[in-house]
C-alpha cells in the first residue's frame, strides 16, 4: 500500500535468510501452516500467538537462524501495521459512528420503505453492500440480523430467501473491497493500486452478490425452509434516540471514501502525468489514509452531531470503536509477519521455480493457495495474508491491471466453504436458528459459491487486461 513498506519488504526479500533447498523449504512451508492450523483449531490458541509461534516453527523447519527470524517477523509486522493499521481504525470509527447514530438504521429503512415483494432479496443485497462498505463482517453481521428477522417475520418471507442476500452482501464485501483488513493487506504485499483493485473488484462484486444472493437464496429456501428465531430478535442501536441523520447524507458520507479512491485512480489512468497539477491533488485527496479521514471527520458532523451526539459522546464513540479492533490489528499484523518469514527464507523463489514448470495461471495458483489456508484455518484474513506472501513475488512484472486482479483471486480464495473451524459459520447458525447440516446447506454453500464465481470473473477480467 505505501511505498516505504513496499520498500521495506522488496529490500528484506532481497536477502534471504536461508539458503535451504526447494525441497527442504516446501517441507517448512507444510509444517509452519501445519503449526498454525493445529493451534487454532485443536489447541483454540488465539490467531495472533499461532501465527507468531507459527512464523519461529517455519523459519526452524527451515534452518534458519532464530535471530534472523525473529528480525523478519517483527519487520513484517511492523510493515503491515504501518501501512494498514491506521486505515482499520479509521474504518472501524467510521463504522461504529455509521451504527450508533442510526445512520445504517436510516438506510436500511428507507430501502425496505419502497421494497416489498420479490424486490426484497434485491433491497437486502442493496443494504448489505452499503453498510458492509465500513464495517467489519462481524458487525455488519450484528447490525442487519435484527432487520431480517424483522422483516422475514413481518413480510412472512422465508428466513433463506431474506437473509442470503444480506449475508452474501456483507462477505463479498469483507473479502474482496477495500478497506476490509484482508484487502488492504493484500494489496501492501503484492504493491497493487488501491483505486484501480477497487474499482476492478466492485466489478467483480456486483455480479458475484447477485448470484451467490438473491439467485442462490431461491434454492437456498427450498433445502431450508425455517422461521425467524423469536429469541434472536435484539434491540436495535438506535432505538433510543431522538433523531437520526437523513437517508441521502448517510449514503454520501459511507460512499465519500470510495468516491475519493476512484477519482484518484481514474485521474491516474487518464492523466498519467505525476507532474500534472490535477493529478497531484487527487494522490492525495484519494490516499486511502485521506480519504478515510476525510470520511471519518464529515461524519462526525453529518452522522454523529445529526443524531443530537454531544462532543462527549461523540468522544466515547470513537474511543468504544478502537477497543474491539486491538485483535485484528495483532492478527493482521502477525500475518505481516508470517508473510515476511515466508518471503526471506526463499520460499517466493521457490514458487517462481515451481511455477515456471507448472501450467497453472498465476490467478488461479493463487486462488488455490488461499482456498488450501481458508479451509485449514478457518480465517478469511489468515488465508488472504498468508497466501498474499506467497504469491507476492509473482507480481513482479505483472500491470497495474494485473496485480489488482492477483488481489482480488486472493480475496475470492479466502472465502470458500466456510465451515466448522470458521467463526462466522457459528454466528450465522445460532444468529438464523439452524443447525449444523443447514449452515452447511446455506451459509457454506453461499460462501463457496461466492468464491467459485468471484474467481471466474477475475479470469474473464485477465482476458481483457
Amino acid at each position: 500500500m505505501t511505498s516505504l513498506s513496499v520498500e521495506i519488504l522488496a529490500a528484506d526479500a532481497a536477502e534471504p535468510i536461508t539458503s535451504a533447498g526447494n525441497a527442504q523449504l516446501g517441507i517448512a512451508v507444510l509444517a509452519g501452516i501445519a503449526v498454525i492450523v493445529l493451534l487454532i483449531t485443536k489447541f483454540k490458541l488465539h490467531a495472533f500467538l499461532a501465527l507468531t509461534i507459527g512464523s519461529l516453527a517455519l523459519g526452524a523447519f527451515a534452518g534458519a537462524p532464530l535471530a534472523d527470524t525473529i528480525k523478519s517477523f517483527t519487520t513484517g509486522l511492523g510493515a503491515t501495521v504501518a501501512g494498514v493499521g491506521v486505515l482499520i481504525a479509521l474504518g472501524a470509527i467510521l463504522g461504529k459512528l455509521l451504527a450508533d447514530s442510526g445512520g445504517a438504521d436510516q438506510i436500511v429503512d428507507t430501502i425496505l420503505a419502497r421494497a416489498s415483494g420479490r424486490a426484497m432479496p434485491w433491497a437486502m443485497v442493496l443494504i448489505a453492500s452499503v453498510i458492509g462498505l465500513p464495517l467489519f463482517f462481524e458487525v455488519g453481521i450484528v447490525l442487519l440480523i435484527p432487520v431480517v428477522l424483522l422483516v422475514a417475520k413481518r413480510g412472512n418471507y422465508s428466513l433463506m430467501r431474506i437473509g442470503i442476500p444480506a449475508l452474501a452482501g456483507l462477505s463479498v464485501m469483507h473479502g474482496l473491497i477495500p478497506p476490509h483488513p484482508g484487502p488492504l493487506v493484500a494489496i501492501d504485499a503484492v504493491g497493487a493500486n488501491l483505486g484501480v483493485t477497487l474499482a476492478l473488484g466492485l466489478v467483480v462484486a456486483i455480479p458475484t452478490v447477485i448470484i451467490a444472493g438473491p439467485v442462490f437464496s431461491r434454492y437456498a429456501a427450498r433445502w431450508v425452509d425455517i422461521p425467524a428465531p423469536e429469541n434472536m430478535i435484539p434491540t436495535r442501536p438506535s432505538e433510543d434516540l431522538e433523531k437520526r441523520p437523513g437517508f441521502g447524507v448517510t449514503v454520501a458520507t459511507v460512499l465519500l471514501p470510495v468516491v475519493l479512491m476512484l477519482v484518484k485512480a481514474l485521474v491516474d489512468i487518464v492523466v498519467d502525468d505525476p507532474e500534472n497539477g490535477v493529478q497531484k491533488v487527487t494522490d492525495v485527496i484519494g490516499s486511502p489514509l485521506i480519504a478515510l479521514l476525510a470520511a471519518v471527520v464529515v461524519a462526525l458532523f453529518t452522522l454523529g452531531r445529526a443524531a443530537g451526539f454531544t462532543k462527549e459522546r461523540l468522544s466515547s464513540t470513537v474511543e468504544k470503536s478502537l477497543a474491539p479492533i486491538a485483535g485484528v490489528l495483532m492478527i493482521v499484523g502477525a500475518g505481516g509477519g508470517f508473510k515476511q518469514t515466508l518471503i526471506d527464507i526463499g520460499v517466493g523463489q521457490m514458487i517462481l521455480d515451481f511455477s515456471e514448470s507448472w501450467s497453472i495461471p498465476a490467478l488461479l495458483l493463487a486462488w488455490l493457495i488461499a482456498v488450501a489456508i481458508r479451509l485449514a484455518t478457518g480465517s478469511a484474513t489468515v488465508a488472504t495474508i498468508s497466501a498474499a506472501g506467497l504469491v507476492a513475488p509473482l507480481a513482479e512484472g505483472m500491470s497495474t491491471g494485473e496485480t489488482a486482479l492477483l488481489v482480488l483471486a486472493i480475496g475470492a480464495g479466502s472465502l470458500f466453504f466456510s465451515h466448522v473451524n470458521d467463526a462466522g459459520f457459528w454466528l450465522v447458525k445460532e444468529y438464523f436458528g439452524m443447525n449444523v447440516g443447514q449452515t452447511i446447506k446455506t451459509w457454506s454453500v453461499m460462501e463457496t459459491i461466492i468464491s467459485v464465481v468471484g474467481i471466474v470473473f477475475v479470469l474473464l477480467l485477465s482476458l481483457v487486461l
